[in-house]
């Protein structure tokens, strides 16, 4: 598949038209990182989206570095304002990726998209698209990246792969956009009135951590293995061992 004739151009201007006056989406085609140049704004308001055709330091979870070819990945930040205590802010990239596998399921439902922990999304077992979570004053600043158009040569590693080629049915990264926008506004305003009890058993289904044998390496160098069983309601990941995992880089075992 030629991946170029699917690399078409955001319209900035198309993108707020089909959103609701809560998202301002702006465009950019270059830039550091969405995520750190969001963060930089002074005043700062809910709703405000950053979209960049290339971004050259892209940041991961854990401070990774990314580079995707230009136009081929759909590479995105989004400040919102969170109401609920802050202590239960931990579900929120569980809510994102959630938000953003059902948009996609939305889009084309032959396509199997699965969840792992905490906010990665995977098709047949490869990563698609991550996310990354930063508070920020009264909110947080959610960052996504989603390989769209991207060709196997163009991976960063192995076990990557991009909606392409796994022959999705919608390529246009406008409509990925605009769809994945609409369906979190919805999660979100359902999360703030009625919390986490409302997504875990739909987060449960569509994992693919749990029951599975994991190593997780934690920020502070320690590692664990163990079977990951369940969620807590604020994010955490639980483990057969005993332990709760907030923070880590969990690999699945075979």
């Amino acid at each position: 598949m030629d991946a170029q004739i699917h690399r078409r151009p955001l319209d900035e201007a198309a993108i707020n038209a089909s959103l609701s006056p809560y998202w301002r989406v702006s465009v950019v085609d270059l830039t550091g990182s969405t995520q750190s140049d969001l963060a930089k704004i002074p005043e700062l308001h809910s709703g405000e989206v950053l979209a960049t055709e290339y971004q050259s330091a892209g940041r991961g979870r854990l401070d990774r570095n990314f580079e995707a070819t230009p136009m081929s990945a759909l590479l995105f930040s989004m400040y919102v304002h969170i109401n609920r205590p802050k202590e239960s802010w931990g579900w929120l990239p569980l809510l994102a990726a959630q938000s953003l596998r059902e948009s996609l399921s939305e889009l084309d439902s032959r396509v199997e998209i699965s969840l792992k922990w905490p906010n990665d999304l995977l098709i047949h077992d490869k990563k698609v698209a991550g996310l990354l979570c930063e508070s920020h004053g009264q909110g947080v600043i959610i960052g996504v990246g989603l390989n769209v158009a991207m060709d196997t040569v163009e991976l960063p590693v192995s076990t990557a792969t991009s909606l392409m080629l796994q022959e999705f049915g919608e390529l246009d990264r406008n409509k990925i956009l605009v769809n994945f926008l609409h369906k979190f506004r919805k999660d979100l305003n359902k999360w703030d009135s009625e919390g986490s009890e409302s997504f875990i058993d739909n987060y449960r289904q569509h994992s693919a951590t749990l029951g599975l044998e994991v190593r997780v390496e934690l920020p502070d160098g320690r590692i664990l293995h163990s079977t990951a069983v369940d969620l807590s309601l604020t994010g955490e990941l639980k483990l057969a061992s005993g332990e709760s995992v907030m923070a880590g880089d969990v690999i699945h075992l075979r």
